[in-house]
């Protein structure tokens, strides 16, 4: 009976998940906010939510801004170039869906096996690092990743 519940990250009594993104300014005494309250992650399926809204965002502004370049390009052939924003958001939403979720459950699993509280600072890094990821994989590099 204990052995179930101790495979939980306990959170404190009266915990409710942040809503979205929720993020504060970490370092104290610096901003105008010195009060500021600050958030907290417990549980794994919140932990994961958050790596994967932010992922999928940091995403769809490289897709974004990627599909502009190539619809500037290829302007002259205006009758089929409207396609490629519409090809570049469905596979940049495929590979946000595929990134944030494996990231996010890992975090979510780390984080929930040692009952450690995540800051919602932590999810948005990591969808960040996954972005620099998708943005260095896309140069032909010698000996690559």
């Amino acid at each position: 009976m204990s052995f179930v519940h101790r495979l939980q990250n306990p959170a404190p009594p009266g915990y409710v998940t942040p809503s979205f993104p929720s993020l504060y300014w970490p370092f104290p005494g610096l901003g105008s906010n010195q009060g500021a309250e600050s958030f907290y992650l417990y549980h794994t399926q919140d932990i994961w939510r958050f790596t994967l809204l932010w992922t999928i965002l940091f995403y769809a502004a490289v897709h974004l801004a990627t599909s502009g370049y190539a619809v500037l390009v290829q302007l002259k052939n205006w009758k089929v170039v409207w396609v490629v924003p519409v090809v570049y958001f469905v596979v940049g939403g495929i590979e946000a869906f595929i990134a944030g979720s494996i990231v996010g459950g890992l975090l979510g699993a780390i984080y929930n096996a040692g009952f450690f509280r995540m800051s919602t600072w932590i999810p948005f890094v990591w969808a960040f690092i996954n972005t620099l990821i998708l943005i260095l994989s896309s140069f032909a590099i010698q000996g690559g990743l």
